[in-house]
């Protein structure tokens, strides 16, 4: 039984694979370790070398403003805008606020946007889009309101009076609903702009913009004052029908009491008795 065993055993160990044990290439791995380690310390040296050189480059004063450049101002002057901005010859173009310094330039009201940009090593670049007036608002006070119904400033002693003037608004609507009264004053601004591209009824020919919460634009001639009822739309058509008989109203608009264009197909036209008998 035991010589069974044993034969057993042999047989067992001759069946298992020898393992061979392989010499380490120990000159490839040195090698290899030895690149690792150079290219570590060659990128450690390049970092700390970029480090070391911004440093420098800041401590020298090397990205200070030494230079402010304003563009498309117009109305505004550039020290207006340079005042503003409050950046000082000196400052670190990496210490500006660019987003703060935009936006305390747009306090200006005549400013709707500033961009301020950094222009590497030493320049600050500020782009400014002005508000340009299409009317002026009647609030009690005088306003001008830009193209997109935008009320942006109060008149002063040096402001141009020779604009539309807009009338009917309330203050308080302008508090509580400025969503819908921005509405009212874009449809006037609209109607201003068609009345500008118009040959015979222009806007020479209007004073005076008067925006009712549901009646819509009165307009009042330039001459005599007289109500022109145009609605709340379709003032394209309107303005077609009360230019094919403009030409024969327009001596007489001082005789009359109001032009209605809200009936489809007709110009109603009111003759004031107290005017003819005067």
């Amino acid at each position: 039984m035991n010589d069974l065993k044993r034969n057993k055993q042999k047989r067992v160990k001759q069946n298992r694979p020898k393992q061979e044990k392989q010499s380490r290439d120990w000159r490839k791995l040195f090698h290899r370790t030895l690149r690792v380690c150079i290219g570590v310390g060659t990128g450690a040296l390049i970092a700390s070398g970029s480090v070391l050189l911004a440093q420098a480059l800041f401590e020298s004063g090397y990205f200070a403003v030494h230079k402010i450049r304003v563009e498309h101002q117009a109305r505004v002057s550039e020290g207006d805008i340079m005042a503003a901005s409050d950046i000082q010859p000196g400052d670190g173009l990496f210490d500006l606020d660019l987003h703060l310094i935009g936006r305390k330039i747009e306090e200006n009201p005549w400013i709707a946007t500033a961009e301020v940009e950094r222009a590497f090593p030493d320049e600050v670049v500020i782009r400014v889009t002005e508000r340009r007036p299409e009317a002026i608002v009647d609030l009690g006070y005088l306003y001008y309101v830009d193209g997109d119904g935008e009320i942006f400033k109060l008149l002063d002693g040096s402001d141009r009076l020779d604009f539309p003037v807009i009338t009917g608004l309330d203050r308080k609507d302008m508090i509580n609903s400025p969503e819908q009264v921005q509405g009212r004053l874009r449809r006037a601004l609209g109607l201003m702009q068609m009345l500008r591209q118009r040959e015979v009824f222009t806007l020479e020919d209007v004073s005076e913009f008067y925006i009712h919460p549901q009646d819509g634009l009165t307009l009042f001639t330039t001459e005599g004052g007289v109500p022109v009822r145009m609605g709340l739309d379709g003032y394209a058509f309107k303005l077609q029908r009360l230019e094919r008989v403009y030409s024969d109203l327009k001596p007489r608009l001082t005789a009359l009491k109001y032009i209605d264009l809200n009936v489809i197909d007709r110009v109603i036209v009111k003759i004031d008795v107290k005017r003819t008998i005067g």
